[in-house]
């Protein structure tokens, strides 16, 4: 499985007004691992960049007047995502340029190029809805630095994009391994399923020791807070339930 980390930095936020692509960063997955092949370009937009744009990605018109202009890198660009499923943060601002830049080409849309766009802001506002889910605080959430990020940088944003977004997906290499519904192979040896709800499992009650050392631990929370831990707030398990989980 081959996908494509993209992002893009832009002269402003509308296409349609004519602001164009100004730097294209792409990044490289294979069966989830970083393959270390990318493609960077900066891009000579022609025109300068808004004032509120610029002091985000800090490129320059001087800087940018002597880097190709899309036509000159856009097949480069087409190759390299082609067939591959790409992935996003904010998907339709990006493909909303990327269609532009095509369109003055006479090219077929970006979507025509390449496998699944996925939007990785969708995703993160179904996990985590009503939060904020833009990339610094994906990276805060996941433990990912970007200190070193204090402008933005399209490839430097794809390879924290790629880095949250295997954190954020990798439930889908849970050790957890639904017996229930599998599905045999054909032709493979069939196995005995297991009902673990039909389990005895062992219940291992605190030691003297262990539950002399959780109370000093909370004495210490009480004193460092001045008050009481919320540990001790909580109610209490029934006796009769602790009896039950000893006797098991």
């Amino acid at each position: 499985m081959r996908q494509i980390i993209l992002d893009t930095e832009t002269t402003g936020l509308n296409p349609r007004t004519g602001d164009r692509i100004i730097e294209i960063g792409c990044v490289e997955l294979v069966n989830r691992r970083l393959t270390g092949k990318n493609l960077h370009f900066y891009v000579n937009p022609e025109r300068d960049s808004d004032p509120g744009a610029l002091a985000v990605h800090g490129l320059t018109t001087e800087f940018l007047s002597d880097k190709p202009k899309f036509a000159e890198v856009a097949d480069e660009i087409l190759d390299f995502v082609r067939d591959a499923d790409i992935i996003i943060h904010n998907a339709p601002f990006d493909i909303g340029f990327l269609d532009a830049e095509l369109t003055l080409l006479g090219k077929p849309a970006f979507k025509e190029h390449c496998g699944e766009v996925i939007d990785t802001l969708v995703q993160a506002k179904q996990i985590f809805p009503g939060k904020r889910n833009s990339l610094d605080a994906l990276c805060d959430r996941f433990g990912i630095s970007n200190a070193h990020r204090t402008l933005h940088g399209a490839l430097l944003d794809s390879e924290l994009l790629a880095e949250v977004y295997l954190a954020m997906t990798r439930g889908q290499e849970s050790l957890v391994i639904d017996m229930t519904s599998a599905t045999e192979a054909s032709g493979s040896v069939a196995t005995p399923r297991v009902k673990f709800d039909t389990l005895a499992l062992p219940v291992i009650a605190a030691s003297e020791e262990e539950l002399a050392a959780h109370e000093a631990l909370l004495d210490g929370l009480d004193k460092a807070m001045k008050g009481t831990s919320v540990w001790r707030t909580q109610p209490a398990p029934a006796e009769e339930n602790a009896a039950t989980a000893q006797n098991t």
